[in-house]
C-alpha cells in the first residue's frame, strides 16, 4: 500500500511528462452488471453460443452473416442501455475535474458508461456502438445508428425494414458497426492509434483499470509510457497479459484489488497533492 501511494504521489508531482492517464477495460463495468468478454457468462458467450469469439467477432464473419451480427449488435446495445454507471465511473469524473487538462481516459469499452457518468476527455480505442460506417469503406464518413431500430433480445431478429435502415447512404452497401474486430488493425481515423500513443509518451502515471491486456494497442500504450520514464500501475484482481509482458520492468507495478478500492487510494493521494 505504501509503495503504491508513493508511486501515485511521484507521478502526480512530475511536471515534464504531466499526463495522468487511465486505461479502462471491461472489468470497470462489471459492477454495473455488464459481463466481461471472456468469462463463463461473458458477452461473447451470451448470444454467440454457436461460435468461438475469435471467429464470431471478425469482419470475415460479418461479411458472410451481416444480419446475424447486426442482430447481436442491437442485443449488446440493449444490455448496455439497461446498465448504469457505477461508483468507479463517477470517481473518474471527479478526478477529471481536479486534474483538468492533465487527465486522459483511454477506454477499450464500447458501453458508453464513461460518457453517461460525465467523463469528457475520452478516447475510444475499440470504437463504439453509437456509430456505423460503410462495410465497403466507400468513404471515411461515419453515421449514427438509426434510432428507429429498437433494441433487441438476443433471440429477436431484425426485420427487413430495419435492415433497410442499415445501408450506406452513399453507395447502398450494408453498413457495419464502428468497432474493432479481431481480424482488424488499429488506425488513427477510427481508433485513435497515433493520438493515444502520443498521450502515453507524455504520461507520468498510467493506471490500468480492469483490463487483461489481451489486445495489442493497450500493451503498446504501457510500453510507450515505460519507455519514456512513466509509471504504470496495473489494477486487477489477478495477473494477466500485462503482468506477463511487463513484470520485469522497474516502473511497472501490480495492485491486486478492485478498481473502486484502488481509486479510493488514488483519491486520497490526489487530495493530498491538491492541498499541498
Amino acid at each position: 500500500m505504501k509503495a503504491i501511494k508513493e508511486i501515485i504521489n511521484e507521478g502526480l508531482q512530475r511536471q515534464r511528462r504531466n499526463n495522468i492517464t487511465f486505461l479502462t477495460g471491461a472489468g470497470i463495468s462489471s459492477a454495473s452488471g455488464i459481463p466481461t468478454y471472456r468469462g463463463v457468462d461473458g458477452i461473447w458467450i451470451k448470444g454467440t453460443k454457436f461460435y468461438k469469439p475469435e471467429s464470431f467477432g471478425t469482419f470475415m464473419h460479418f461479411h458472410h452473416h451481416p444480419k446475424e451480427v447486426w442482430q447481436y449488435t442491437f442485443f449488446r446495445k440493449k444490455m448496455f442501455a439497461e446498465a448504469t454507471p457505477n461508483s468507479a465511473h463517477y470517481d473518474l469524473v471527479d478526478i477529471e475535474k481536479l486534474l483538468q487538462e492533465r487527465f486522459h481516459l483511454i477506454t477499450q469499452n464500447i458501453d458508453y458508461l464513461h460518457q453517461r457518468a460525465g467523463s469528457k476527455n475520452i478516447y475510444e480505442i475499440h470504437g463504439n456502438l453509437r456509430e456505423m460506417r460503410c462495410s465497403d469503406e466507400c468513404s471515411k464518413a461515419v453515421y449514427s445508428m438509426p434510432e428507429e431500430i429498437p433494441l433487441k433480445a438476443h433471440d429477436e431478429d431484425l426485420t427487413s425494414d430495419e435492415m433497410g435502415l442499415l445501408v450506406c447512404p452513399k453507395c447502398g452497401e450494408i453498413t457495419r458497426p464502428n468497432i474493432l474486430w479481431f481480424d482488424e488493425c488499429y488506425n488513427e481515423r477510427n481508433f485513435k492509434l497515433d493520438t493515444t500513443l502520443r498521450i502515453a509518451k507524455n504520461t507520468s502515471l498510467l493506471m490500468i483499470l480492469g483490463s487483461s491486456g489481451a489486445t495489442n494497442l493497450p500493451n503498446k500504450l504501457v510500453q510507450q509510457t515505460l519507455r519514456y520514464g512513466g509509471f504504470v500501475i496495473d489494477v486487477n484482481l489477478e495477473d494477466n497479459m500485462f503482468t506477463e509482458n511487463f513484470k520485469d520492468k522497474k516502473n511497472y507495478h501490480s495492485y491486486r484489488a478492485t478498481v473502486s478500492e484502488f481509486l479510493k487510494v488514488f483519491n486520497e493521494e490526489l487530495e493530498r497533492y491538491e492541498t499541498a
